[in-house]
């Protein structure tokens, strides 16, 4: 083909550099909802005080999800401070109820009193001590559920989980790509790492092929999961 037959195929591309994924972080930051002020001073008063706190990109997934769905009975498995259940809250409809699970005495104590600072000790119910041993005791049927705990124990708990989602019930799970060392070889991974990068790598499989539901696997954040229970056939 000549030239001048190739001046129809479109412009020119030229090649151009990777962008930086953090940059366009930043980017999709910037068009980000501020979160209320208090809820702010909260979340930085929690990473002050090196408390577990969710990252924005698990944020931006929940503000989106919660809206989308309107759950009325909400499960959160790893209260820490409160951060996040308080965060959900403040996207729920009144009448909705959290449920939410902290094995750390000095962080249960300290949830619950950010709940009655936020006003939301009538509409949010912590229990206190390890999930393994309280999930099994639940029997409400959650329409949301939250995950984001001890990492090495998601794929024990999956089962309950699993059993407490009513049919088109949402999962959402964090920190499941572990800042990337999901993909390092065993032997590259620090020795303490090893046990739940190897669990993690079974929870990913077991949630992603497990037929009662429809999984997809974001690299967002620390990386998170969303399922779906599917309706009964």
């Amino acid at each position: 083909m000549s030239d001048m037959g190739r001046e129809n195929d479109g412009p020119v591309r030229h090649e151009e550099a990777p962008i930086d994924p953090g940059r366009l972080e930043i980017f999709i930051e910037s068009m980000t909802e501020d979160i209320p002020s208090d809820l702010k001073e909260l979340k930085d008063q929690c990473m002050e005080d090196n408390l577990p706190v969710i990252r924005q990109p698990a944020e931006r997934l929940l503000r989106l999800l919660i809206t989308m769905k309107r759950p009325e009975k909400v499960l959160e498995i790893g209260a820490a401070a409160g951060y996040s259940a308080i965060f959900m809250m403040s996207l729920l409809n009144t009448d909705a109820r959290l449920d939410t699970i902290e094995s750390f005495y000095e962080r249960a104590e300290r949830a619950r009193g950010n709940f009655s600072k936020f006003g939301f000790s009538d509409r949010i119910n912590l229990f206190e001590g390890d999930a393994g041993q309280i999930l099994p005791k639940l029997n409400n049927q959650y329409d949301f559920i939250f995950l984001d705990a001890a990492k090495g124990q998601y794929i024990s708990w999956l089962p309950e989980i699993i059993r407490l989602m009513a049919p088109g019930a949402v999962l959402v799970s964090d920190n499941v790509l572990q800042d990337g060392s999901i993909l390092m070889s065993h032997f590259v991974i620090p020795r303490r790492m090893r046990t739940i990068n190897k669990r993690m790598r079974q929870y990913l499989k077991a949630v992603s092929k497990d037929e009662r539901l429809v999984t997809d696997i974001l690299n967002a954040g620390d990386g998170m999961t969303v399922s779906v229970r599917k309706y009964d056939e």
